[in-house]
């Protein structure tokens, strides 16, 4: 810490504190706005990547809190630099995740006046953050900032906004810097550990559910060695599947879309179903209709580091307030009972599982998107860190990929589309020496597309797989299923992305059948550098298991 003797100006106080809080990146798009904290910058412990847009800088900031468990660090501009970058405050709110954008702001004296590029920013993000604040005084940044990391880590993780005024960057304060910031740990009780020992040994058909956020790779082993004394089956959320390895004898699938109809069986027989770590929002409990509202029918243990997430939607049997790495430390002295009535069902449902993610059907077209996946899934290393946004491409991903480590996925429960190549980016960024590979439909891909250029600006050899289906396919599907054949505003005419890329300076192929997959990806691994995968999918592989004509068939046939 400095002594408060020493003259710092705001953007070195905020540099500063950045740092006393071990920031090691900092994702940006430069203004006029916050040059003080640019300068400051320059010679501090903290690498800058230059990004090219608010959106992809957000993203890369919302998937670094993910990976990390810190808050991800966003810097942006003013005005339309502060709007383009709402999307990943979106993420970061609804996925949970840890993160701060400091937006540079106007001088205080123009402030009411409707000034350039004013923007009240209490308003614009006080509905999508956990906290909103302006920094009036220079001498206020090192208070600022360790409660924005306080606010944005503990109860439940969420983005945090704090607002620069360009005058006050360039004033001048003596102030000691804020110690660094560790979120408070929220312990379950013992009595509440004695009942759920008590509801454990009264049940006949448990099931564990795993999401949300406030893991680590301990917290998932832990649970792990849980789920291997009581021989519980356990399922993850949507798109939190790294939090249990798929090839754990106990792993039963995950809830997203499309869910293993096996799977959904098993919860609904359960009598105890023990919810850990996520809040059970509407995909993973299959639009509000996986349990009763407000009590579920079985009985209910609900674990959430966030007290205003308890009772929110269910009325749990017994409701405990605990992180997940505090709940998976006390689980360790929870005993199974000399016998389990429910012995062998966590072996049943991996084994459905399996069968279920095994073999993908084929479809219409060259290019068969399931063989695809099985391929890379028997290739990757695990430790390889998957990327994607949203579209129906990603339902593919979720499948037939299996995820064998914390930290492996990075994915917006959000739906946001154009997710998967800045999180690409951003992973590559904190782990230069991990695989990572992007997966991203047309539609997706487009919409931050241009962080790719940031790949290759830092060289970082990420793999990005376009899904090149002409369309925004799930809109489609929708379309078909509603108003079938009444196409709208879905159909893209693209450009050649592989040719994208290389003009980026990165490597480009272009895939348009099976066979021709495997080697390309091998290429691009062997060119060293960003690349981009263009596949070709025929239009009527529109999910893993049925086809444009089956969902019009079947919608006329239910207007008959």
């Amino acid at each position: 810490m400095r002594p408060d003797t020493v003259t710092r100006t705001g953007g070195q106080i905020l540099v500063d504190q950045l740092v006393a809080q071990g920031a090691d990146h900092c994702f940006c798009v430069p203004g006029e706005s916050y040059l003080a904290v640019l300068d400051a910058l320059h010679d501090a412990k903290c690498q800058v990547t230059i990004c090219r847009a608010e959106g992809g800088a957000a993203m890369m900031a919302e998937a670094h809190g993910k990976l990390t468990g810190r808050p991800g660090i966003c810097m942006v501009t003013r005005g339309p630099g502060a709007t383009n970058a709402s999307p990943g405050i979106h993420i970061a709110q609804q996925d949970s995740t840890p993160m701060i954008l400091f937006v540079g702001q106007i001088e205080r004296g123009m402030r009411g006046r409707d000034a350039f590029q004013e923007v009240d920013y209490t308003q614009l993000f006080g509905g999508m953050c956990k906290w909103v604040a302006e920094i009036d005084d220079a001498a206020r940044i090192p208070e600022m900032v360790a409660r924005a990391y306080a606010t944005a880590m503990q109860g439940r993780p969420g983005p945090v906004v704090l607002v620069l005024p360009e005058d006050m960057l360039t004033e001048s304060a003596s102030v000691p810097d804020a110690p660094y910031v560790e979120a408070a740990e929220t312990w379950p009780g013992n009595t509440d550990m004695m009942k759920l020992q008590k509801m454990l040994w009264a049940a006949q058909k448990p099931v564990l559910i795993l999401g949300g956020s406030r893991w680590s790779a301990k917290a998932t082993a832990a649970i792990a060695r849980f789920a291997e004394r009581f021989d519980l089956p356990v399922i993850c959320q949507f798109r939190r599947q790294m939090l249990f390895s798929s090839d754990h004898p106990n792993y039963a699938g995950d809830l997203g879309l499309g869910g293993n109809p096996s799977m959904i069986k098993l919860i609904q027989e359960s009598d105890l179903v023990i919810a850990l770590g996520g809040r059970l929002s509407e995909i993973a409990s299959q639009s509000y209709t996986l349990f009763d509202i407000p009590q579920p029918s079985q009985p209910f243990v609900h674990i959430h580091p966030g007290a205003e997430e308890l009772g929110r939607v269910y009325q749990a049997t017994l409701a405990i307030q605990a992180s997940p790495t505090a709940f998976a430390a006390a689980a360790e002295g929870l005993q199974p009972p000399q016998t389990l009535a429910w012995a062998g069902r966590a072996t049943t449902a991996h084994e459905s599982y399996l069968g279920w993610t095994g073999n993908p059907a084929r479809l219409p077209g060259k290019l068969q998107y399931g063989e695809i996946m099985a391929w890379l899934r028997d290739r990757l290393p695990d430790n390889s860190v998957i990327c994607n946004g949203a579209g129906n491409y990603a339902i593919w991903v979720h499948r037939f990929l299996r995820f064998k480590q914390f930290g492996s996925q990075l994915a917006p429960t959000s739906g946001s589309m154009g997710y998967g190549t800045p999180a690409a980016v951003a992973a590559k960024r904190i782990n230069p020496e991990k695989t990572v590979v992007a997966f991203a439909g047309d539609g997706c891909f487009m919409m931050n597309g241009q962080e790719f250029a940031t790949a290759c600006q830092y060289d970082l050899p990420i793999i990005v797989i376009v899904v090149d289906n002409g369309m925004y396919g799930t809109i489609r599907m929708h379309q078909e299923r509603d108003y079938p054949t009444r196409v709208s505003a879905t159909t893209l005419k693209n450009p050649d992305f592989a040719a994208l890329a290389r003009a980026y300076g990165g490597h480009g192929e272009t895939v348009r059948e099976t066979a021709e997959f495997a080697p390309a990806f091998e290429r691009a691994v062997a060119s060293g550098k960003p690349a981009i995968l263009h596949c070709f999918l025929d239009q009527q592989a529109i999910t893993p298991t049925t086809t444009i004509d089956a969902i019009r068939e079947k919608a006329f046939a239910a207007k008959k």
